[in-house]
Formats: C-alpha cells, sequence, structure tokens
C-alpha cells in the first residue's frame, strides 16, 4: 500500500525549477516542439512557439495605442499652448489698462472656444473703481476667491460669480480662477476672479487636468496689475 507524498509538487513548484534551470529545455529540446497550448483567439490548440509569438504580437499592439495616445495628447497639449500664447500677445497688445478685462474675456471665448466668460476685479484705482468690471462684487466673493488656490472645475453650485456670465443659466459646468499677485497657489488675497461656463457639463469637469488654466491665472493676474492701486 502506498501513501500520497507528504508535500506534491506544485506549479509553482515546476515554475521555479524551469525558471531557475533554464538549460532544461537545452537537453530536452524535443518537448517544445510536442507542447500544445490553447489559443486565445479560439479553442485551436497551437504550439508553444506559435503562442509565443501571438503574445508578442499582443505586446506590440499595446505597446502601438500607448504611443499613440501619447502622440494625440501631445499633439493637443501643442495646439493649446498655441492658443495660450495667442491669447498672452493679445493681452500684451491691450492699448489702455480698462481695456485688459474685455480682451482677457473675448480672446477666450475666441482663442478657446469657451461659450461663456466674464471677469471681475477688486481693489482698482480710482480711475476704473465706477467700471462695470469692477462693480457689483460682494466681500463673500472676494473671500471665496481667496480661499481659492487652484482652479475650481465643475458643476454651478449657486456660486455668485457664475451670475456674471451673460446667461447663468446655462452654465451647467464652470471654471473659477482666482486673479492675485504672483502664483496661484499664494497665500497673498486675491483682487479678482475669473469665470468660464459651458451648456456641456462635461466640458469643465471635476478632476480635469488645470495647468493651462493656472497659466491663464498667473498671465492674466500679471496683466491687470495695471489696474490696480498703488
Amino acid at each position: 500500500m502506498t501513501t500520497a507524498p507528504l508535500n506534491p509538487i506544485t506549479e509553482d513548484d515546476i515554475a521555479g525549477y524551469l525558471a531557475n534551470n533554464p538549460d532544461f529545455f537545452v537537453r530536452h529540446a524535443q518537448l517544445l516542439a510536442t507542447v500544445q497550448l490553447t489559443s486565445p483567439h479560439g479553442n485551436r490548440a497551437v504550439s508553444l512557439q506559435e503562442r509565443q509569438a501571438e503574445m508578442l504580437r499582443e505586446k506590440i499592439k499595446a505597446l502601438e495605442h500607448r504611443i499613440m495616445e501619447m502622440v494625440r495628447h501631445g499633439n493637443e497639449n501643442v495646439v493649446i499652448a498655441d492658443r495660450l500664447h495667442r491669447w498672452a500677445s493679445a493681452l500684451m497688445l491691450a492699448g489702455a489698462p480698462g481695456e485688459l478685462p474685455g480682451v482677457i474675456v473675448e480672446q477666450l471665448q475666441s482663442q478657446f472656444m469657451v461659450p461663456q466668460a466674464a471677469i471681475k476685479v477688486w481693489d482698482v484705482a480710482p480711475d476704473w473703481a465706477g467700471a462695470d468690471f469692477a462693480t457689483g462684487v460682494s466681500e463673500d466673493a472676494q473671500a471665496f476667491a481667496t480661499s481659492l488656490t487652484q482652479p475650481y472645475c465643475g458643476v454651478n453650485s449657486g456660486f455668485e460669480a457664475v451670475g456674471w456670465l451673460p446667461d447663468p443659466d446655462l452654465a451647467l459646468s464652470v471654471v473659477l480662477i482666482p486673479l492675485r499677485p504672483g502664483a496661484i497657489q499664494s497665500p497673498s488675497r486675491a483682487f479678482g476672479m475669473l469665470v468660464l461656463g459651458s451648456p456641456d457639463p462635461q466640458r469643465f469637469a471635476a478632476g480635469m487636468g488645470t495647468d493651462f488654466l493656472e497659466r491663464i491665472a498667473e498671465l492674466g493676474s500679471a496683466a491687470l496689475s495695471r489696474l490696480r492701486a498703488g
């Protein structure tokens, strides 16, 4: 009467042996010609070499898809960078400081195909205190702008700033961009806010990348410094 071994050989034991003895198939080359595997593209049996070739083709195809995706994203970033360059150039070409808020809004809409945009600036010099872009902002809205250290992207949750848009009811997704001296993440008090709105609820979705929006905030803030009180 025989008894079963206390420690039966497992698949891991076999895999470990083959990994540690790479010359096994040199000594038993005939096995490579006889091993049959099931193809993932059907129930037919294929040789080990053919299965390895299929796996290699799948890996190559996956790498090709990743490369194409990287190229697509790279091309999209180049297009956005070009638009940002044209937008910044328009700010530099603006004449009187009082034209800047309008130029910022108009160029954002034309360069980036934004359906709606609006801007408000406070703490401006007396010459601009009565301008439309410098009035109609509550202290709560100013405090909210200061609390933002990066652009807000997402649904319209009843923000006061959305009411600055020409048609707030059509702003189903919005971007709120604080304007402050220096970097957008700095602790300095905000002196303005830029609002973008779209009827597409996914246009400005939460979690979207904000790198270019941060560049817009910092470039716009630098240009608008001409309006501020000394």
